[in-house]
């Protein structure tokens, strides 16, 4: 088991940065893949990064890449995603989750995420 809690979001201007933790606690991290997800007013909840069990392999939503950046710390049992160059359309709710399946790929599917936190407001103001 799992349990995921996110901060650090807020409200920013366009073109600002922000950086999310989720901090996770329970028997077990390390062996998760992590991801991070969105959820727009009014719109389902969308990939946006993940990272592979021990953080050497990423992958990104053609919407967010170059501009967001996962990045894990195992010792800490911490993931962060740095947001960088943020737009209006980047308003969400944010959600960090854990994988169902232990030591393995990257995934992008909700259905392959067992665990989540309870999400965290990112508001960017054009």
């Amino acid at each position: 088991q799992v349990q995921l809690v996110e901060s650090g979001g807020g409200l920013v201007q366009a073109g600002g940065s922000l950086r999310l933790s989720c901090a996770a606690s329970g028997r077990t991290f390390s062996s998760y893949t992590m991801g991070w997800f969105r959820q727009p007013p009014g719109k389902e909840r969308e990939f946006v990064a993940s990272a592979s069990w021990n953080g050497r392999n990423t992958y990104y939503a053609d919407s967010v890449k170059g501009r967001f950046t996962i990045s894990r710390d195992n010792a800490k049992k911490t993931v962060y995603l740095q947001m960088s160059s943020l737009k209006p359309e980047d308003t969400a709710v944010y959600y960090c989750a854990a994988s169902i399946a232990e030591w393995g790929s990257l995934y992008s599917r909700r259905n392959q995420y067992g665990y989540w936190g309870q999400g965290t407001q990112v508001t960017v103001s054009s």
